[in-house]
């Protein structure tokens, strides 16, 4: 078992940290609102007052925060990660930033002595809970080998594709899809409803359907009742977008659909819904097509 530290207790951090601990491993972890770990603390994760002692602490420290603003927040100061890191230790990071910045990120903690992957997952909190989250991993290959039996027990499907901030390239391409899935979803619910078709008859034919992929099976019935708390909310759904808009013109890739659909996450945060869930783009829809919720 091991001598694990993670940064970043939220929503699918905390989840992360309740099945690492479930496996057996060690865990200390850090979240700026400490209430929130409360129940992984009774679960038997052990507190750090901030990164820089998980990271201490830890032979392998991972991190799940908001961005790339938040990552750099956590990373630097005297009570940050790269101060606790020393030689021998790896740092994973989770979260979805620019690759750019993880790439420098891993820089500086290869001056300490340790080494630093990427790893972002693709999957949300019922995946995770299921244990079918994949992750993509980005850093070199012998470090990928060390960490791999860690990751295959937050997820069972653990790919290395390649150098630092590869494995976020990886995840900006793959949610660039969530909102235009979701937003083509959204025009062809809207489209049965106009015509006389009940809206939850309309959802149950397309969740069973041969476009039904696995987020339309469990974010499509969203538009019939939101969650009471968002799996992944319009703030950071555009965050992605905006990432993989950066990316696309860095690499002269045209993303169109991805254009669109990100007006779409513009309209709903206009309209006051940037804390809910992305699938709330129905929502936009529906009113732009007279549709009253």
């Amino acid at each position: 078992m091991a001598n694990l530290g993670f940064v970043g207790l939220g929503t699918m951090g905390g989840q992360m940290v309740a099945r690492l601990l479930s496996k057996g491993h060690t865990v200390t972890g850090y979240n700026r609102t400490r209430s929130k770990a409360e129940w992984l603390i009774e679960k038997g994760m052990r507190w750090a007052s901030a990164p820089r002692e998980v990271a201490s602490a830890s032979d392998i420290t991972f991190a799940m925060v908001t961005n790339s603003a938040a990552l750099t927040a956590i990373a630097e100061g005297p009570d940050g990660l790269l101060a606790g890191l020393t030689a021998g230790k790896v740092f994973v990071d989770i979260s979805t930033c620019a690759p750019a910045v993880t790439r420098a990120l891993a820089e500086r903690v290869r001056q300490k002595g340790s080494d630093m992957l990427d790893a972002p997952v693709s999957g949300s909190v019922v995946t995770l809970q299921q244990g079918k989250l994949s992750v993509m991993v980005g850093g070199r290959a012998e470090t990928f080998a060390r960490v791999k039996p860690v990751l295959e027990d937050i997820g069972p499907k653990v790919t290395h594709v390649g150098d630092n901030g590869l494995a976020l390239a990886m995840k900006i391409a793959l949610n660039l899809q969530l909102a235009v899935q979701m937003l083509a979803f959204s025009e062809g619910v809207l489209l049965a409803e106009k015509s006389g078709i009940n809206r939850e008859t309309a959802v149950d034919v397309m969740v069973h359907s041969a476009i039904a992929s696995p987020m339309v099976q469990y974010r499509g019935p969203f538009v019939l009742q939101q969650p009471d708390e968002a799996w992944f909310d319009v703030n950071m759904m555009q965050k992605d977008m905006l990432l993989a808009m950066e990316l696309g013109r860095q690499l002269d890739v045209p993303l169109p659909t991805t254009a669109v659909s990100n007006e779409f996450l513009t309209a709903a945060r206009g309209m006051g819904m940037a804390k809910k869930d992305f699938a709330c783009v129905f929502d936009v829809l529906a009113r732009m097509s007279g549709i009253a919720e």
